[in-house]
């Protein structure tokens, strides 16, 4: 049997084991801070200043956390597939680099990235991992005021989508890890899964929003149930 070609979407569950803030459970990020003024365009425009210090202290803990097993997991099983002809598209709706820094080469960061900033007065992409500011200038056009944490927010649209569902209509199986099944439209890939006629499996903490489409269901702690799945898996 040849070897699989799986597309896994990864949300915050699986970086919470980690010890990265999560946004929706008790005491997460949106009870601490209200998303309309540090993850909207119209909150950006208000106090820039605002927004900047709260992706700050977001990248400014990135090098505090590391890789756990489930990343681990999912970069060995991205190699295991290769080898044997097979393929895993990662698409994660995280923004820290934890899959990256585990091994995992084909990464579709649809939220964007806190390793990066962007600039809206030439439109350039640069590596960060410092903090900015207002006054920040830009690398590539020296033009400063422009340059604001490399994410995508409410009421944007999420990046590297045309890829994601490219290699979803190639997928013989879709994985949902550490996902509320609430934010659209990566929430929507089980069904375009269902529609296509792929598997698809939840690996999750809980039953997330949408549980009920997906054929086979595990749950318990990402570190935990990911690399028991992964390990688990043949063809």
């Amino acid at each position: 049997m040849a070897a699989p070609r799986i597309l896994v979407l990864t949300g915050a569950g699986i970086s919470a084991d980690s010890g990265v803030d999560t946004f929706r459970t008790q005491g997460g990020l949106w009870e601490r801070h209200d998303w309309r003024e540090v993850a909207t365009p119209e909150g950006f425009a208000a106090d820039p200043g605002k927004v900047h210090g709260f992706y700050n202290g977001r990248r400014a803990a990135l090098p505090e956390v590391r890789p756990n097993a489930a990343h681990r997991a999912l970069a060995d099983l991205e190699r295991r597939l290769e080898k044997d002809g097979g393929r895993l598209t990662l698409v994660t709706q995280n923004v820290d680099d934890l899959h990256q820094r585990a091994g995992s080469r084909e990464v579709l960061p649809i939220h964007g990235s806190l390793d990066r900033a962007s600039c809206t007065a030439c439109g350039a992409v640069h590596e960060w991992r410092q903090d900015l500011s207002v006054e920040t200038p830009c690398p590539g056009c020296g033009k400063a005021g422009g340059m604001q944490p490399y994410v995508v927010w409410f009421g944007e649209m999420p990046r590297h989508l045309d890829e994601a569902e490219a290699a979803l209509d190639e997928a013989d199986l879709f994985v949902s890890i550490g996902t509320s099944g609430s934010v659209y439209p990566a929430a929507g890939l089980v069904a375009a899964a269902r529609a296509g006629g792929t598997r698809c499996l939840e690996l999750n903490l809980e039953p997330s929003e949408n549980a009920g489409l997906f054929d086979d269901t595990r749950y318990g702690k990402a570190a935990q149930i990911v690399p028991e799945w992964a390990e688990e898996l043949t063809w």
